[in-house]
């Protein structure tokens, strides 16, 4: 079965998870999506049009699949809802859709992803209902926050990873890759890049006059903090999807282009860019750093398919 799996892709943004599962074999069978813009670019690359709005879609209509993938909005849970008692805890939020889906659907296995803040959200209350609600389900839950720059990216991106399945999966994390093999700044970066991407002059001058080490080597991205002080790195800060246009920049010079957007968060270079500057940058600020779902996926798989030939064996000793 692990061979050939079929896995459904919610919150499907431009397809960030879509292809880190691809990558281990999976075929989707169902894709959702809210933003249409986001939708524009995700049928520009795997040729369909995810369904919209999650709340109106019914459980019982959406194919048969094996492992139900999503990054979900982060939402606090409602006062109400703990009122109501357990069963209403996550009513209004998108968590509640992923987890109706979970019930109806009962796949053998999810991944859901979140920021970072995720554990810490509403006293970390939000992270406990979450974990409790799928454990419910008969879920056994592994979360971990793994950072981007540890996979091969450069960069700094951290998120947490929810990992459930139905049995008692043997399953860890991904270790981090060796240094050796993660692409630096000048692996991404293009060259001769259009002169609309430089910044005006007097904003080039106010980053270098308040950058932090003036000798720092290029290529470096920076950017700026609260406190409006300016510091290099060898990688991307974790790029966001509403922030101002001199967010980040290369060498304070320059704004990053879409392909290296796309990179940066471990996309293909034969991966289609279909919408203007504005949108391509709110999506990837919303999406994922592939090569870290790529890991996690490679780690889901070797798990369940070393569970089942364990069962395999187990029933064929018994017999």
């Amino acid at each position: 079965m692990w061979n050939d799996f079929r896995f459904i892709d919610l919150f499907a943004g431009i397809g960030g998870i879509r292809l880190g599962f691809e990558s281990v074999g999976g075929k989707c069978v169902f894709s959702s999506e809210f933003d249409e813009d986001a939708c524009k670019t995700y049928e520009a690359n795997f040729g369909e049009h995810p369904s919209g709005d999650i709340t109106k879609i019914n459980a019982k209509e959406i194919p048969d699949f094996e492992i139900l993938l999503g990054g979900f909005p982060c939402q606090a849970f409602s006062i109400i809802g703990k009122k109501e008692g357990f069963a209403n805890e996550t009513c209004g939020t998108l968590f509640f859709d992923i987890e109706r889906i979970l019930k109806e659907k009962m796949p053998p296995a999810f991944m859901l992803e979140n920021v970072r803040n995720l554990t810490a959200h509403d006293k970390g209350n939000t992270f406990k209902v979450i974990k409790q609600h799928l454990e419910a389900l008969g879920y056994h839950v592994h979360a971990k926050v793994l950072n981007a720059l540890d996979y091969g990216v450069p960069q700094k991106r951290e998120r947490i990873i929810i990992v459930g399945f139905l049995e008692d999966v043997d399953f860890v994390f991904p270790e981090p890759v060796p240094e050796s093999e993660r692409k630096t700044l000048s692996d991404i970066l293009e060259e001769n890049v259009d002169r609309k991407y430089y910044v005006r002059d007097a904003i080039r001058e106010s980053r270098l006059a308040r950058l932090k080490d003036k000798s720092y080597p290029k290529p470096y991205i920076s950017h700026e903090n609260m406190a409006g002080s300016i510091t290099p790195h060898p990688y991307s800060s974790a790029l966001r999807a509403g922030a101002s246009a001199n967010y980040i920049l290369i060498n304070d010079e320059r704004r990053p282009t879409e392909r290296e957007m796309l990179r940066i968060q471990g996309f293909p270079d034969s991966y289609k860019i279909v919408v203007p500057y504005s949108k391509i940058k709110k999506q990837t600020g919303n999406s994922v750093a592939v090569p870290v779902i790529k890991a996690v996926a490679r780690e889901m798989l070797s798990a369940l398919k070393k569970h089942e030939l364990k069962k395999e064996n187990g029933y064929a000793n018994k017999s």
